[in-house]
Parts: C-alpha cells; sequence; structure tokens
C-alpha cells in the first residue's frame, strides 16, 4: 500500500500540481486501499475537519495578517534603516544590517518567505551598488529568512505545537536564543566575507540621524514587546498576542502611519484569506494523511527498519533532523511537520526527549530545508521576487547551510542553547 501511496503523490507532484492534491489524492488512495470501498471516505473528511479544529490554529491567519499590513505599510522599512544607521559603516555593515533586519522583521511576522519579500525588496539594490556579490546577495536574504522560523512568532512553531500537543508559548520562548546564535554566525560570516572581497564601507550615519531613526522604529518594535513580553508576562496566550499584533498593526498603519486606506486594508485581508486557505488546506490534508498512514502502521514499518528503537537521544534526533530537513527540501515545511511530527512522536516520548527541544529542532532543521536546493520554497520565491535565475539564486547558499547544519548539531549536544530561556520563563 505504501507504494501506491506515495507513487501516486510522487506523479502528480511532477506533473506540477500544488501540494494540496498530491496530498488529499494520496490520502484517498490510502483510504480505498485499506478500507476497499467509498464508504469510508466519511472518516477522511471527518480526519481533515478534526486537524483544522484545534483553537491555537487562530494564531496562524491573525499573524499573517499582521505581517501583510507590515509589509505593505512603513513597519519594515523603519526596522531596517534603525539597524543600518548603527552598522551600516562598519565593514560588511550592511550585509550585518540586511541579516539583523531580518531577524527583526521575523519577530514581527512569523514568515521565511514575508521577510525575503519585506527585507529583500529595499536592501538587495543597496548591497549590489555597495560592490557586494549578487549570488552572496540573494544567498544572505533567503538564509536569513530562515530566522523568521525561530524568532517568536513563528507559524512552523504552532503547527508544530498543535501536532504534537506541546505548549506553543514555550516554543516561542525557547527559539530566541538558536535565532540569535544564527544571527551571530551569519554576521560574523558577513564580515569575513566584505574583508575578503574588499566591500567598500557606508557613510557613518551622525548620532542625530540614529536618535531619529530609533525613535521612528519605536511603533514598530512595539510587535516583539506585544509578544514576547505578553506571553512572558502571563497577559496574552500565543493566539491573543496574535489578535493584539492584528490590532496593533492597523492601528500604527492606518492611523499612526496613514499608509494603508480601508480599500488598503480590505485588499491585504483578501490576500491574507487566501492564503489561509491554502494553509489550512494543508493542515486538514496533513492531518488525514498521518492517520491513514499511521492506521496502516507504515511508520512502525519504517522506523523498525531505521532500527531507530535502538538508538539513544542523539541518534533519536540526528534521524529526526535528517528527516525533516530532505524533507523540506522537496515538500512545503507546513506538510513535512504534520506528516512527520506524528510519526516520531512515540519514539520522542520513549526516549524521553524534551518536546519543546525537539520543535526548535525541528523547526531550524524545516527553516534550513526551505531555504535548501532543489526544491526549497523560499528559493523560489526570490526567483519570483528578484526576478534572478534558479542557479544564481542557490550559488551562494553552500557556507550558509553549513552554518545553519552546524548549529543544529550544536543545539542537538547542548540543548541549553534552545531551553536556557524557557527554563529560565517557565521554571
Amino acid at each position: 500500500m505504501a507504494w501506491t501511496v506515495f507513487s501516486v503523490m510522487i506523479v502528480l507532484l511532477l506533473l506540477g500540481f500544488p501540494m494540496m492534491i498530491p496530498l488529499l489524492a494520496g490520502t484517498l488512495t490510502g483510504f480505498l486501499l485499506i478500507f476497499g470501498n467509498m464508504g469510508q471516505l466519511e472518516t477522511a473528511v471527518q480526519q481533515i475537519v478534526a486537524g483544522i479544529r484545534p483553537a491555537s490554529l487562530i494564531a496562524v491567519p491573525m499573524f499573517i495578517f499582521a505581517a501583510d499590513i507590515m509589509t505593505r505599510g512603513q513597519s519594515a522599512g523603519r526596522l531596517i534603516d534603525m539597524v543600518m544607521s548603527f552598522v551600516g559603516h562598519l565593514k560588511g555593515g550592511l550585509a550585518v544590517s540586511t541579516a539583523t533586519a531580518c531577524t527583526m522583521f521575523g519577530a514581527v511576522s512569523g514568515s521565511t518567505q514575508a521577510t525575503v519579500v519585506a527585507v529583500g525588496s529595499p536592501l538587495r539594490p543597496r548591497m549590489l551598488n555597495a560592490g557586494y556579490k549578487d549570488s552572496f546577495v540573494l544567498a544572505l536574504i533567503v538564509n536569513s529568512s530562515d530566522i523568521a522560523f525561530l524568532i517568536p512568532p513563528s507559524i512552523g512553531m504552532i503547527i508544530y505545537g498543535v501536532v504534537s500537543n506541546t505548549s506553543i508559548a514555550e516554543l516561542f520562548i525557547a527559539g530566541i536564543g538558536p535565532g540569535l546564535l544564527i544571527l551571530l554566525c551569519f554576521s560574523i560570516f558577513s564580515v569575513i566575507y566584505a574583508v575578503r572581497n574588499d566591500v567598500p564601507t557606508e557613510p557613518r550615519a551622525a548620532w542625530g540621524m540614529r536618535i531619529k531613526a530609533v525613535q521612528k522604529a519605536l511603533w514598530p518594535m512595539g510587535f516583539p514587546a506585544i509578544i514576547i513580553g505578553g506571553i512572558y508576562g502571563g497577559i496574552f496566550s500565543p493566539t491573543e498576542a496574535a489578535a493584539a499584533c492584528v490590532l496593533y498593526a492597523l492601528i500604527l498603519e492606518v492611523i499612526v502611519f496613514r499608509e494603508l486606506d480601508m480599500r488598503g486594508v480590505y485588499e491585504t485581508a483578501k490576500s491574507t484569506g487566501l492564503i489561509t486557505a491554502v494553509v489550512f488546506i494543508l493542515v486538514g490534508a496533513g492531518a488525514a494523511f498521518s492517520w491513514i498512514i499511521s492506521f496502516a502502521q507504515i511508520p512502525q514499518t519504517v522506523l523498525g527498519a531505521v532500527g531507530i528503537d535502538d538508538m539513544g537521544q542523539i541518534g533519536v534526533l540526528f534521524v529526526i533532523s535528517t528527516a525533516f530537513f530532505v524533507g523540506c527540501m522537496f515538500v512545503d515545511p507546513i506538510v513535512v511537520i504534520l506528516v512527520l511530527v506524528p510519526i516520531f512522536a512515540p519514539v520522542v516520548e520513549a526516549v524521553g526527549l524534551d518536546p519543546v527541544h525537539v520543535g526548535i529542532i525541528i523547526t531550524l532543521q524545516v527553516a534550513i530545508g526551505s531555504a535548501t536546493p532543489p526544491f526549497g520554497c523560499d528559493i523560489f520565491t526570490a526567483i519570483a521576487v528578484f526576478k534572478r535565475p534558479y542557479i544564481e539564486v542557490i550559488r551562494g547558499t553552500p557556507p550558509f547551510i553549513i552554518i545553519l547544519l552546524s548549529v543544529s548539531v550544536a543545539m542537538i549536544f547542548f540543548p541549553q542553547i534552545a531551553l536556557f530561556l524557557r527554563d529560565l520563563a517557565f521554571n
């Protein structure tokens, strides 16, 4: 049965169908092969509906809506200007500013693809004019956007938390440490690149300009304060923090900055609705697919063949990391989380791993896979936004992928990279 189901999905993917079609087709094929008639398809519908029922998923469209509003408004630009005013004049400062801006916008949007658009669009031309090679610029933007998957709010963490029944608030806090570590590593590499290639520096900003840039960025800096401060202080749940972010984004861009009118808000809401529909179809279909492969005992068969039952915690983490990294090189991250997390959940519990630690490793792996050839989704976002060929977008990625994988290995051996802030906040 397994070969038939996966063959149907692969054929449909190769024919160019969007991911939701192969996922639904594979699920329905599995139901027909197991139950042998159409009468049991109502069970498939029940599983799809059950997949989108958790209340925590309400946070997903809200964070998408807030990110859309900010991308269309001034928030992203003000954050970029503030970072540039302080480090733009240093050797490699423009590249460091780009990575930092991706991190800060990630703390606002929670979306890697929104970060590529919001940060990459204004900063790529400036980096090219400053003397950076386009292959380095594209790789930096695509891979720095991965930090948005770790810095809260993270849509990937929300999906993982729902599927694995793990605290989303704890996941949000735990993602901060690894996100900042990746930013530090990217910044060091950017400085080394600028020195080796003798990239010119930008003029130093006067302190008056820096103070003005900070003042302009104070309003957008309210987003991480709402998310982190609200959740850590016990004021909001993650879902309530998402609703507060939408309200705050509307106040900023409509009333304070006056960048959006009501028509702009309507267009943004419509765009968010379309994206949310796709996400929720994937979530529902992924839940049904996970149910059918679990019913058919496919995970147990595969993991038994790998010998994972005889591995310790370190071995299990390496297998999980490899599976999610490879999966996201070919398939949308949300789908990979939905399909693979239920497969590994019994093993994670059996060996006594902390589900928050596992969740951060999984989130990082799907982020890396999203920016890794051949089919990482952020690569194709960059191709669409920057109108550059596939080969040029991926040419400069290997050093960044090596850095990200190194951080992944460090997190496996040193869990406190992720768990220190979680333990500090919740224990």
